[in-house]
This record gives structure tokens, sequence and C-alpha cells, in this order.
């Protein structure tokens, strides 16, 4: 089956050693830190709160917690915390650490925030559970991943045949899977959360904005893995980063699906849903 032996996230692809890496993530940070940070202020973060933040990558979420929503404190937890200075924020620290481990339990929780995670976890079922645990009563937990609306329908375009084979190239190479994201709000139930609530939320792919340079740079990091599918050569990934990059692409780029819920249902209501 593919996929079976495949690497993890930050092995076999996108490792954070390699040059602009870092970049990278922040040209991701640039597209949707602001529709997460959003939903932290609907859910009321702020003084008082302890926050876990995993997956934290350059830490812009962790710091704007802090340094706009004034929580009191934020555990930034990564594999790799190389694109973290926690000195250089009050509140901030970082925890080298795998979630997947057994003996993973960093402490509860106002908030437990994971974003772009669970879709590279072969065990994404159980971490679920695991973050699900490590919510303080009256505390809430986030979670975000993708979906994509761009392929399985879509016309044959350059950009959506490369899209389908770096879904499938990340599926074969490191386990990417989105095919459950959508069943999240279920999901939270299942863990005896309370007020679930999920929206979804997809950038406009603009010539030059964060979101289509991310998506060019992911599909060079990616190039070789694409290739190995058979589903496109090089021609074909040119042509596709031709039409991301030209005012007269149409396409709709991958969206982020977030779903919430709280511990307890003693939890004050939403600013805003």
């Amino acid at each position: 089956m593919p996929g079976t032996e495949a690497g993890r996230y930050g092995e076999g692809l996108f490792r954070p050693e390699e040059t602009g890496e870092a970049g990278r993530i922040d040209l991701g940070a640039l597209a949707y830190d602001e529709v997460s940070a959003a939903r932290f202020t609907a859910l009321g973060a702020g003084p008082g709160w302890h926050c876990l933040d995993v997956g934290a990558g350059t830490g812009t979420l962790a710091r704007w917690l802090l340094e706009s929503a004034g929580v009191e404190t934020v555990l930034a937890v990564d594999r790799d915390t190389r694109f973290l200075a926690a000195g250089d924020t009050p509140g901030l620290a970082a925890l080298t650490a795998d979630i997947t481990a057994p003996d993973f339990d960093p402490g509860r929780f106002q908030l437990v925030h994971a974003r772009f995670v669970l879709m590279h976890l072969r065990c994404w079922r159980r971490m679920i559970a695991t973050l699900a645990s490590l919510v303080a009563p009256d505390g809430v937990l986030v979670l975000s991943d993708a979906v994509d609306l761009t392929s399985a329908g879509a016309p044959a375009t350059p950009y959506t045949t490369v899209m389908r084979a770096m879904w499938q190239a990340l599926r074969e190479t490191i386990g990417t899977d989105i095919s459950w994201v959508p069943d999240y709000p279920y999901l939270l139930k299942e863990e005896g959360l309370h007020r679930v609530g999920a929206e979804l939320h997809a950038p406009p792919l603009v010539p030059g904005s964060p979101l289509s340079r991310f998506w060019a740079d992911t599909w060079d990091r990616t190039r070789d893995a694409m290739l190995a599918t058979g589903r496109v050569d090089e021609a074909q990934i040119e042509r596709a980063r031709h039409e991301l990059a030209s005012p007269e692409g149409a396409a709709l780029s991958p969206g982020m699906l977030t779903a919430w819920g709280w511990r307890t249902d003693r939890a004050a209501p939403d600013r805003h849903s």
C-alpha cells in the first residue's frame, strides 16, 4: 500500500535544515495567521490563559497570543525548535518533543492548538484524543488542517494536475492524509467536547501573494516526489508555476478547516461566532 513505509514530515520532506524552510513556513503564516488569531479572539483567549501551541513552527501565533491577546504563557512545541527564539518573548517557552510519544504530557492548558500538524501524522486519530486530554476544565481545543476543494472534481488544468500530484506525493512519502479533515467536528464530539464548532477559510490565489509563493515553494520542495508519482513531468510543473504567477490564472487554493470544542459546557460564550 503506498505510504505504508513512508517517512515523516521534516525528514523525507520539509527538513528544517534546508535553506529557506523557515521562510516557507512564514509564508503559510502570513496566509493563515489572521484567521487563526480571529478565532482565538472569538473564543476569548486572553489574560490568565495558559496555552499550548503544537507544531509551532517559527512561533508567529505563539507570539501573537502573548503580545496581542495578552495570555499568560505559551508552551510552543515542535520536534525541531530551531526556528523558535523563545527567550525573546516573555511568557514563551519552547519544548522540543515528539507529540506522538506515549509519554507526551506537558500539562493542562486553557487553549490547546495545532495547525497543519495532524494531517501529516498516521496516528492522527490517537493524537486528537491526546490533545483533547491536555485541555483544562473550561478550556478549549482548536485544531486546523487542510481541505482541498481544488482537485477531485475540478477541470484538468496545469494547476489542478500538479496539486493532485502533490497530494499523492505527500501521502506516499510522509503519510499526509487530508481525507478525514471534514470530519473534525464529529471527531471532537466523540472526545466528549462541548459546543463544538467549525469554519472553513480558503484565501484567494493572487499572483505574488504569500499563499501563491507558499505553494510554488512547496512544489519546488516536493518536485522529485511529484515526478515519482508519474502524474506530472517537469514541463507540467513549470506550466503550473506560470499559471500560479499569472493574473490570468483562475484557481481555488486548498483551504483551512478549523474546529474547536470546549472541555466542559460551562465556558463563556464566544465573542463572535
